[in-house]
């Protein structure tokens, strides 16, 4: 059994204003650093063996506040593609078109010019499914993945079932735990097991920021 830490990234400047990144490379703010920093000592707990984040500086960046090495960057766990919705306020979205900003965060519809949740899901699979095949190879027991909002959506709903209308979307510097049959595929029933959702040190009441 390979424990997985799934991780979202800090916050950045654009998640304290609210604005969608998508692929937009934005750097952590020092609050994320905080947030990350806030992590560390529940992360190191499990002595992730692997760590593995995505091509984007702020998952690499909170890796490194959290005083771990980044083993491998790897694309397929970048946050979706958002196309035309990318540095748009989400307030301004949410006003000007609740229904599709709701089907959005439900995984139902594509924004315009981008990925759609079917599509962000296999490539995350993809991602997922090397990292844990990388450490059961080298004899970890443990890995940490860092990566985006959409990304943890996307694996917790394809492998446990976990609705993402029916849940809060994780929080900037958020963990996440599944305890993973190796030798099994993720998607097989039983093949992964949800232990810990969403846990974030210094989260808000309100909702996160996308």
């Amino acid at each position: 059994m390979i424990r997985l830490l799934l991780m979202r990234h800090g916050e950045t400047a654009w998640n304290g204003e609210g604005r969608l990144q998508g692929r937009l490379d934005i750097a952590l703010s020092e609050r994320g650093r905080e947030q990350a920093r806030a992590l560390a000592p529940v992360v190191s707990s499990y002595a992730p063996g692997l760590v593995v984040a995505s091509a984007l500086r702020r998952t690499r960046e909170t890796a490194e506040a959290l005083g771990l090495r980044v083993d491998r960057a790897d694309p397929h766990l970048d946050e979706a593609h958002l196309g035309r919705w990318e540095g748009t306020h989400s307030v301004q979205l949410r006003e000007d078109s609740p229904q599709e900003y709701q089907e959005w965060r439900a995984g139902l519809l594509r924004p315009p010019g981008g990925e759609s949740f079917e599509e962000l899901t296999e490539r995350v699979l993809e991602g997922i499914t090397r990292a844990v095949r990388d450490a059961a190879a080298d004899g970890h027991r443990s890995v940490l993945v860092v990566t985006h909002g959409g990304p943890v959506r996307a694996l917790l709903q394809r492998v446990v079932g976990l609705d993402p209308a029916l849940t809060v979307p994780a929080h900037p510097a958020s963990l996440s735990i599944l305890e993973v049959e190796e030798r099994q595929v993720l998607t097989d029933r039983g093949a992964c097991r949800l232990r810990l959702f969403n846990l974030a040190p210094t989260a808000p009441e309100a909702e996160p920021a996308d």
